[in-house]
């Protein structure tokens, strides 16, 4: 019995030793860190001190942020595809740039993203200068660029160069994903490039041959023309006899009447010279007599426009019930890499051209640019107005848009001379391009809808070898993020409210803890409880 005894006196010892040992084992690795401690046995008891300490993080909070606003920090990009980060194409681009660049901001908040863009130019190049401004503050500016009280937009300045761009022309929509992708970076870099340049191409309209003209029907392009950095001009060849040999891109623009023999001889000599044309052409309604406007586009194999115009059946391929505003599907191009929001053409015409054999012949390289849905048809017959096809109209697809590439002379080692291409850029619409209102409901015109605007542009750009104008986005589709007025809410209550609810906490414990102090019965009451 007594064995048993000691038997078990000695399990019960081992026992509480190894109890002892796990116990001081487990304090040794809890062993709390004496910086949090001092924290809270010296700062949080005391409702002052901890008023104090959310004051002082506060302070170094505002004061760090206010240091790497001094020092202009990069911002961290944390986007996925790096979208607020400067690529370093764009900084290839613009370093070596020998003349002061100064980039305004109008109207925005220091604060945007856009701006921490901009300012990464002025990294990869200190002779480009980034400016915050208000209307009110730099009224010399508002007056010389036409802005009014409450107006945004970038201003790209270089001496007498400029370029305005507004929010609308830094993003672009995606239709099959539903997005909105950033080109901010590409449209800065471009701007840069394009005021900075020495050469201005020159861009000559033909006038006395169509009722679409600069001062008439498309005034808007030729604003925006010329905020790509282009000179323009119209072309009166009755009276210069030529197309004057600094032209860059001929524009024609829908012929109502035909050419006349002075005309004619300028425009074939001015191909035969290697340069280029930019041809849009509307609906033809009635039958025309032109013979020496096929003259011309027969060099590049086109035929003459038939009487007639398309329209579409398929309603995800025209504007809302309204079968003669079509949307063309676009092939892969330089021209329409980048448009992802669709075209409008309204009164569009097809372009028929000759076969591959004749082409050939002509020395003409044929690249389609813009084309019909198979839904789509041509009407001949203006009096039907019905919206169904008919059979006496013709099925589509339909081309409406190419590039005809035509080699008007080898390469000669012996003489040094380069192998010359006349490259003609043509369009089977001219409203898309100007100033005629999309519906009789509203003023705007139809160039402003969707991307008809950088349809045109871009074929011009291409045409004067100006690559930088040509809008290229970087590749990725990635959403550009803009805080809601809801979320902006939500992040401000965090930043406030944290800092609040700390201080409310630290009064609460020292309010508890004072009571606590402040009643020694209850503690009495509470041990002698204990006790029993």
């Amino acid at each position: 019995m007594k064995e048993k005894s000691e038997k078990e006196l000695k399990t019960k010892k081992a026992k509480e030793t190894k109890e002892q040992k796990k116990s001081n084992k487990e304090k040794k690795e809890k062993k709390p860190n004496k910086f949090i401690q001092t924290i809270k046995k010296k700062w949080l008891i005391d409702g002052t001190k901890t008023t104090i300490l959310v004051l002082l993080i506060l302070v170094v909070f505002f004061g760090i942020s206010y240091g790497m606003q001094k020092l202009d920090l990069t911002p961290l990009d944390l986007s996925k595809d790096k979208l607020y980060t400067l690529t370093d194409e764009s900084k290839e681009k613009v370093k070596n740039i020998d003349k002061d660049i100064n980039i305004y901001f109008i109207g925005y908040s220091e604060d945007d993203s856009t701006i921490d863009l901009a300012k990464q130019y002025t990294k990869a190049n200190e002779r480009i200068k980034v400016e915050v401004v208000t209307v009110d503050g730099r009224p010399d500016l508002a007056e010389k660029y036409g802005f009014q009280s409450g107006d945004t937009g970038i201003i790209v300045e270089c001496g007498e160069k400029y370029k305005i761009l507004s929010y609308s022309d830094l993003v672009t929509y995606d239709q099959t994903t539903y997005q909105t992708i950033s080109i901010a970076e590409e449209k800065l870099t471009s701007s840069i490039q394009s005021v900075a340049s020495d050469k201005v191409p020159k861009v000559y309209f033909l006038t006395g041959y169509s009722e679409f003209s600069l001062t008439y029907t498309m005034q808007y392009l030729n604003i925006y023309l010329q905020n790509e950095v282009n000179e323009i001009q119209s072309l009166d060849i009755l009276t210069t006899g030529k197309v004057p040999d600094d032209c860059d891109t001929l524009v024609i623009t829908t012929p109502s009447v035909d050419f006349d023999e002075i005309a004619t001889n300028a425009i074939i000599d001015y191909i035969n010279s290697g340069r280029n044309i930019l041809w849009l052409n509307a609906v033809v309604a009635t039958e025309q007599n032109l013979p020496n406007v096929n003259k011309i586009l027969a060099m590049y194999g086109v035929n003459p426009f038939e009487v007639g115009g398309i329209r579409e059946t398929n309603s995800s391929k025209m504007v809302y019930e309204s079968p003669d505003l079509i949307i063309p599907d676009t092939s892969y191009h330089q021209i329409t890499e980048d448009i992802t929001n669709g075209l409008i053409f309204l009164n569009a015409t097809k372009i028929n051209l000759v076969d591959d054999d004749k082409l050939e012949e002509l020395n003409v390289t044929k690249t389609e640019i813009l084309n019909t849905s198979e839904d789509s048809y041509f009407r001949a017959n203006f009096y039907n107005s019905s919206n169904e096809k008919t059979d006496e109209d013709q099925a589509g697809p339909f081309l409406v848009g190419a590039e005809l590439d035509k080699k008007v002379a080898e390469a000669n080692e012996e003489t040094g001379e380069e192998e010359k291409v006349s490259k003609l850029i043509i369009y089977g619409d001219n409203y898309f391009a100007s100033d005629v209102p999309l519906s009789s409901s509203t003023q705007a015109p139809l160039i402003q809808y969707k991307q008809n605007k950088d349809l045109v542009l871009n074929s011009i750009a291409y045409l004067v070898d100006r690559e930088e104008d040509i809008s290229a986005r970087k590749d990725t589709g990635t959403v550009t993020y803009t805080a809601t007025e809801q979320e902006n809410r939500i992040i401000l209550t965090i930043i406030f409210a944290v800092p609040i609810i700390i201080i409310i906490i630290g009064i609460i414990v020292w309010i508890k803890r004072q009571r606590k102090g402040n009643n020694p019965n209850k503690e009495k009451t509470k041990k002698e409880k204990a006790k029993k």
